[in-house]
């Protein structure tokens, strides 16, 4: 397959290696899929200009795909789920790309669990492609080039891509400002699980499905699935134009995952009738825009000789209590405003 517009020519990519490796992913390669990613992730100098002009040119071949988000407590089943729900989608006939962003190894820095190994299936789906990632501290436990992989996905002619993420924390926060659609899942448990879950985390959820809904838990799944609903019935939804559901699914025994899919493409339909989906990714865009600002800036700001100079003697003041980080930031940023 060719690309579906001419490539032109960047003086920011002398050696035409992102331009290259930009029609090897608008062609669908996987393999280009898998480096340009890498690529993006390196924090080698060479490699962010390179990469930069890789997403320019790509650019107009994205924004076709849909977003998903998706997020629970620890042992609810999210792989086995992301395992099931990424089958049906290929059997459809599409194309489905899972970025799962693991925690990272504070020893190597890599990822930890490794989703390829805990969707051996999927995996081996030729319509599918799983790509994890290391948190590497990111703010939140989402890697820092998620978006710019999510947009190479959608490039190289995936019809769904979905983020996974660590667990339950901060991390929904910063998943649910990138994806169309935020699905949170939920063991049975019903009123005792409710108490242990963050409210701000149930208002982010566009779709909750309680998953184990099979044998012995089923009743405690029926019973989760009422307080759950009654709970985001007291909750302000993020769209005027639509309210939550909560769904039940067994990934065990592959049931309910027609019923998610259905839900996605209601609520795809509904937002996509008023405009809602188009400002949300125009508001996201803004807020990646700002992200990127503030990350740079620190860059940047380490990067000044005088402030590396300064930094950790500041952070040894403030750390043992002689100094505010108010105090310590100023003092940084006026040597920036030195003549």
């Amino acid at each position: 397959m060719s690309a579906p517009f001419p490539l032109p020519r960047r003086s920011k990519d002398p050696d035409g290696l992102a331009h290259s490796l930009a029609q090897a992913l608008l062609a669908g390669e996987r393999r280009a899929l898998a480096r340009a990613i890498t690529l993006i992730e390196s924090s080698h100098p060479d490699d962010q200009r390179t990469a930069e002009a890789l997403l320019g040119l790509i650019l107009p071949a994205t924004g076709k795909a849909i977003r998903l988000g998706i997020s629970g407590t620890p042992g609810v089943g999210k792989s086995s789920f992301i395992e099931r729900f990424g089958g049906f989608i290929t059997n459809q006939g599409l194309q489905v790309a899972v970025l799962a962003i693991d925690p990272s190894s504070q020893l190597s820095g890599g990822s930890i669990l490794g989703d390829k190994t805990r969707m051996e299936t999927l995996a081996r789906d030729p319509h599918a492609f799983i790509r994890p990632s290391p948190s590497s501290g990111s703010l939140g436990g989402v890697a820092r080039r998620t978006r710019e992989a999510m947009l190479l996905a959608e490039a190289a002619g995936f019809d769904v891509v979905l983020i996974e993420t660590v667990g339950v924390g901060q991390s929904e926060t910063t998943v649910a400002s990138m994806v169309d659609m935020f699905l949170l899942l939920l063991a049975p448990g019903g009123g005792d699980d409710l108490q242990g879950i963050k409210r701000g985390i149930m208002e982010l959820a566009d779709l909750v499905i309680v998953n184990k809904a099979d044998g012995d838990l089923l009743k405690p799944a029926h019973l989760a699935q009422a307080d759950y609903r009654a709970a985001l019935h007291l909750m302000r939804p993020r769209h005027a134009a639509w309210r939550p559901q909560v769904l039940l699914a067994s990934a065990l025994l592959n049931q309910g995952i027609d019923g998610v899919w259905q839900a996605i493409q209601d609520y795809r339909t509904t937002l996509q009738a008023d405009g809602s989906l188009a400002r949300q990714r125009a508001n996201q865009a803004r807020g990646w825009l700002r992200r990127e600002l503030q990350d740079g800036l620190w860059d940047w700001l380490r990067g000044d000789a005088a402030v590396a100079a300064a930094l950790p003697a500041l952070e040894t003041d403030v750390g043992e209590g002689r100094l505010t980080p108010a105090a310590a930031a100023r003092r940084l940023l006026g040597l920036l405003r030195r003549p």
